[in-house]
């Protein structure tokens, strides 16, 4: 199995995409493909022994920075690391392609170069929230701001069928995110919504409140990109303060400073649960092709943790399976097309 990645894209570029690359082809003995700047990738590449693993290099002349436009890699950039990543997938010389750097580039080019999912008509991307019952995934975060019922009706079976093979779970409970848990809460993209989910065979709990999404009351939750955007990152900065108030509070009194030697693995879990780079990437449902986004500050580890969501994503033949899914519901005489 071959992974195209951005070595280019991320804050840590391409110090810690090399790293991780290194480390994940040592720990899975599956094959990477460092696509960018060849003398930037070699200089990191000879920090490290790599005799007998298998790791190659793609060239590209151009990088995309962080104030290019989203369609830079299809107008401009066309010789940029993202865009050759990805029509190496296209080409089927690679599986999966990763990127932790421009988030809309990285969306625009997989969606024009791969295209969509036979019955997709928007993308979405999905990502694991730690909770009180283990983990849960929100889509979208970020892929479609603008939505229309249709869309969250196929997010929900995108991330039902997500779900059910990452995460093991035989009937994943399915809610929607809105501002109330009656049925005619929310606005009218949500209430429109709640009336197509209702009539699906997922396992649809109704809509859910923001209080619940980390009490792990439902499995899958369902959101245009706009708010799903913004409730990860209050949610990646809501854990991030809580950490440096703990280390404060224990900091500044004797008593604290006992009481973390006692909790020390207690806080240690905390960290590992609430760290993103624990979860590696965030695949891009919904493309004909892996699409595996990171975080912009992603380290060495998160790379590492990206490809094997990749390897994953792969082997449960997810693409294949919401293909399917997407046949059957809207096949005239499987059942009655969804009103858009």
């Amino acid at each position: 199995m071959k992974i195209a990645i951005d070595a280019m894209g991320g804050d840590h570029a391409p110090l810690a995409i090399v790293e991780g690359a290194v480390e994940a082809v040592r720990e899975h003995g599956i094959e990477v493909i460092l696509v960018g700047d060849e003398d930037s990738i070699s200089r990191e590449l000879s920090k490290y022994n790599i005799t007998g693993l298998s790791l190659s290099l793609r060239h590209t002349s151009q990088t995309i920075e962080m104030d290019d436009s989203p369609l830079a890699p299809l107008r401009k950039k066309k010789d940029s690391s993202i865009r050759v990543a990805t029509e190496m997938v296209k080409r089927r010389e690679a599986s999966a392609v990763i990127s932790a750097g421009h988030t809309g580039a990285t969306m625009a080019t997989a969606l024009y170069i791969l295209g969509p999912l036979p019955g997709v008509e928007r993308p979405a991307i999905a990502t694991f929230l730690p909770t009180l019952k283990g983990l849960s995934i929100m889509l979208d975060v970020g892929a479609t701001v603008d939505c229309k019922p249709i869309h969250l009706l196929q997010f929900a079976l995108m991330g039902d069928i997500y779900c059910k093979e990452i995460l093991s779970k035989d009937a994943p409970k399915v809610g929607l995110l809105s501002i109330g848990e009656e049925d005619i809460k929310g606005n009218e993209l949500t209430r429109e919504s709640f009336k197509l989910l209702k009539d699906t065979d997922l396992n649809f709990i109704g809509n859910v409140e923001g209080k619940d999404v980390f009490a792990g009351k439902a499995d899958v939750i369902v959101c245009d990109g706009f708010i799903g955007n913004i409730s990860l990152k209050i949610s990646e900065g809501l854990a991030d303060a809580i950490s440096k108030m703990l280390k404060r509070e224990i900091s500044d009194a004797l008593s604290g400073k006992v009481g973390y030697f006692l909790l020390k693995s207690a806080f240690k879990n905390f960290k590992k649960r609430t760290d993103y780079s624990e979860y590696g990437g965030a695949p891009l449902l919904g493309v004909n092709g892996i699409c595996i986004i990171g975080h912009g500050r992603s380290s060495s580890k998160a790379i590492k943790n990206a490809i094997r969501v990749a390897v994953n994503f792969s082997k449960s033949g997810i693409n294949e399976k919401i293909s399917e899914r997407m046949a059957f519901l809207f096949h005239p005489k499987k059942i009655r097309r969804v009103s858009k």
